[in-house]
């Protein structure tokens, strides 16, 4: 199992495997088709006020993933996707926001890979 995170406005890859957009909101300005995602897991994306904080309020990036991590703990969408990811060989979680190191995909990550 390989767990991958990719912006997902760069180009889509025959390598991606299963794409899994895990955002709340639709990408800014990207169509469907450009998207090619094969799932919208808005469940498993920050909750609104966290994410605002984080993004707009100035909440430090290890209380953000602290704060994430909490609201994911025994969350049913968390294991919807480990099971998801558990049937393909090839997962790429899709997010949008512009820092690749600091971004919920990032800790999914962790959290689906630390599960297997």
């Amino acid at each position: 199992m390989d767990v991958r995170i990719k912006r997902v406005y760069e180009p889509p890859a025959p390598d991606d495997g299963f794409r899994v957009l895990v955002d709340r909101l639709w990408p800014r300005g990207l169509s469907k088709e450009r998207a090619a995602i094969d799932l919208w897991e808005k469940d498993v994306a920050p909750s609104d006020a966290l994410r605002t904080a984080f993004h707009h309020g100035g909440l430090p990036w290890p209380d953000f993933a602290d704060h994430y991590r909490a609201e994911l703990a025994g969350a049913p969408a968390l294991d919807e996707l480990s099971r998801t990811v558990a049937d393909h060989t090839t997962t790429t979680l899709l997010y949008a926001a512009h820092d690749e190191q600091h971004n919920q995909a990032v800790i999914l990550q962790h959290l689906l890979t630390d599960a297997a």
